[in-house]
């Protein structure tokens, strides 16, 4: 009897160890052979990833604590899986997933599935929605910083990898990763890549260039609760604010009004004209082309005859100025001797020539800021220009990666491309109060404002109004709370306007006129008085209604931001984040978590719906709302007016 059950014991053990394992539960994660699913406490699947570098042998899989690791895989090369478990907080789950190939070829490629949740954060896309809309199908490539408005399938200036989801699902990709990203809008996935083969990523010295996808994926009770959550634990925080004038008044840029005819007979007449029409000032901006050639450090005195006069009376009147500057150097410019002496420029491949570039005012070699002697002399002549002049600070143009060539040579290499835009970007630290850049890649320190990209005059989502709050929005997720939202009424220029071919659509222009009251700098380049009365007295009601209601408002959230990483502009879903209907709410956005802003975005309309979440809220109008949420449908708003509402209780 007894030897009956020893070989019927025996022999269960033995079908036991022959059945394959088919699922692994970690916590809220079930792994599979081919990817992996993440549950909410509730049971729904907020999270569904699969693996196409291959096929996991759960079998070779052991578990030390809160990690599990496997060892083989259907590909036959050798290789590293590892998950591991981190519960940092109450309701708060943390995966780490480590994939790497012991193989110089080797590509890792997991796929992300987005399923029925709305998706926000990544990068700023020339064509703008809020949430998230993949355009198209695109192969995996590297994820660093382009110029959208000139590469309009580029991966923009601002970025970070990062995203967010409806469903309280938090992904953070590694920094060390050779990161590579693609995307296929019908099955809704995001294709996550990394690789060194043909690739602008390289390994890190002594290293092997062995492809490692590391990533982790956070899920919480909330996307409110989560995204804090993961603002805390990986991007840097502002240091300082800016300067209160940047929040509180309108900067005043040359550009669209002058482009580059610019000349010290206009900017006096511009400062003039501002002061003739009563409006404040947080300073004068010359654009392009006030110097000889592209990679100077002065003035051109033909344009600019009494220069230091010009600053001088521009000073007594109240005026701060600041000027255009961009990492470019023409080989007319007395500069570009300079810097081949004295190898300040990003080289060919070789390292023996200046790398030559094409960039949108022409052909120039390149400044290289990951060499200190660049840096140092780059912020000299910035320096020179304030001491000389009293110039207050500096628009940085430019500094996307997508202006260096495919093959090229740094004084320190760059493993990952994109922080030579940040090295870029870190030129305006010592200049901040007054100092505006256009790119951000792990920079979230540098306590500029940070502009979005170009937008053209006309309504739409392609780098059109309508784009302005899904940008601004995203940004403010990334960890950019300090925004330049551009110029009011757009660029202005030929084949991208709608409107006159002399200015911009009127209406267009009060509408962006409107909602950049509420955004946390205003900037004219085309001026109200270049329209009429009306279109004058719009503009003064909002410069004070900003000044008075909305500006406070501004710096306290922007003197918060400094410690918590919060966005100043925020989306309705920051105070009701498990309402649907706010996670797609694109038109409208919050003040901190207590002035809610609802502009007309629309050509010819004269009302709009207004989407109010939870609570009691105050309308412009002084109506009160209690019974919410609710949409208010075909809500009256005039030409001169935006539809704005605080939060009573």
């Amino acid at each position: 009897m007894g030897l009956a059950i020893a070989v019927a014991a025996g022999w269960g053990y033995l079908v036991a160890s022959l059945r394959k394992i088919n699922r692994i539960k970690m916590a809220q994660m079930d792994l599979r052979q081919n990817g992996f699913t993440i549950h909410s406490p509730s049971g729904e699947v907020v999270f569904s990833l699969a693996f196409q570098s291959g096929i996991l042998d759960l079998d070779s899989c052991f578990r030390e604590g809160d990690m599990l690791a496997c060892t083989r895989s259907d590909k036959g090369h050798t290789f590293r899986f590892l998950i591991q478990i981190v519960e940092p907080e109450e309701k708060l789950m943390c995966y780490y997933v480590h994939w790497e190939a012991f193989a110089t070829d080797a590509v890792v490629q997991h796929k992300v599935f987005w399923g029925e949740a709305h998706w926000y954060g990544g990068y700023e896309m020339s064509v703008q929605h809020w949430p998230i809309r993949l355009p198209g199908y695109q192969e995996p490539r590297p994820f660093v910083t382009s110029d959208v408005y000139s590469f309009r399938n580029g991966f923009g200036g601002i970025l970070e990898r990062y995203w967010l989801s409806s469903k309280a699902v938090a992904i953070k990709i590694v920094d060390s990763v050779p990161f590579h990203l693609g995307f296929n809008a019908s099955e809704r996935s995001l294709l996550f890549q990394a690789r060194y083969k043909d690739s602008l990523y390289k390994p890190s010295q002594g290293k092997e260039p062995f492809p490692e996808l590391n990533y982790h994926v956070c899920i919480g009770s909330d996307v409110t609760s989560i995204h804090k959550y993961m603002v805390r634990r990986y991007f840097k925080k502002p240091l300082k604010v800016p300067s209160e004038n940047m929040f509180r008044f309108p900067i005043w840029s040359t550009w669209a009004l002058y482009k580059k005819e610019i000349n010290q007979d206009k900017v006096l007449e511009f400062a003039q004209t501002i002061r003739k029409y009563d409006f404040k000032y947080s300073h004068i901006e010359i654009d392009d082309m006030y110097m000889q050639n592209y990679g100077d450090f002065d003035f051109d005195p033909l344009k600019f005859p009494h220069v230091t006069e010009m600053f001088e009376r521009l000073k007594k009147d109240g005026f701060n100025l600041t000027i255009w500057i961009h990492p470019f150097v023409h080989k007319k410019s007395p500069n570009f001797s300079v810097g081949l002496e004295n190898r300040l420029f990003v080289m060919e491949s070789m390292g023996q020539f200046p790398a030559m570039v094409k960039w949108w005012n022409g052909i120039g070699a390149i400044l290289d800021f990951t060499n200190p002697s660049t840096r140092e002399w780059f912020q000299s002549h910035l320096r020179q220009l304030r001491t000389k002049y009293g110039i207050s600070s500096f628009k940085l143009d430019a500094g996307e990666m997508c202006y260096l060539p495919e093959q090229f040579s740094t004084f320190q290499p760059l493993l990952d491309p994109s922080t030579w835009s940040r090295h870029y970007a870190e030129m305006a630290i010592p200049f901040y109060e007054l100092a505006e850049v256009r790119v951000g890649y792990q920079s979230q320190h540098i306590s500029c404002f940070v502009r979005i990209v170009d937008r053209d005059s006309i309504w739409g989502h392609e780098l059109g109004l309508k784009s302005v709050i899904p940008t601004v929005l995203t940004i403010g997720l990334l960890g950019y709370p300090f925004i330049l939202p551009d110029m009011i009424g757009g660029n202005f220029l030929p084949n991208k306007t709608e409107g006159s071919v002399d200015l911009p659509d009127r209406e267009l222009y009060i509408r962006w006129l409107e909602l950049s009251a509420f955004l946390p700098a205003v900037q004219f380049s085309i001026p109200p008085w270049l329209y009429d009365r009306q279109v004058i007295e719009i503009a003064q009601v909002f410069m004070g209604l900003r000044e008075s209601l909305v500006a406070p408002l501004l710096l306290e959230l922007a003197r918060n931001a400094t410690a918590t990483g919060d966005p100043i502009i925020r989306p309705i879903w920051w105070i009701s984040p498990s309402d649907e209907f706010a996670h797609t709410a694109d038109s409208q956005f919050l003040i901190g978590d207590t002035l809610l802003v609802a502009p007309v975005l629309e050509a010819g309309l004269l009302k709009r719906d207004v989407y109010l979440p939870a609570g009691k809220w105050r309308s412009h109008k002084g109506e009160i709302f209690e019974m919410t949420p609710t949409i208010l449908t075909d809500y009256s708003v005039n030409l001169d007016e935006v539809a704005y509402f605080l939060l009573v209780s």
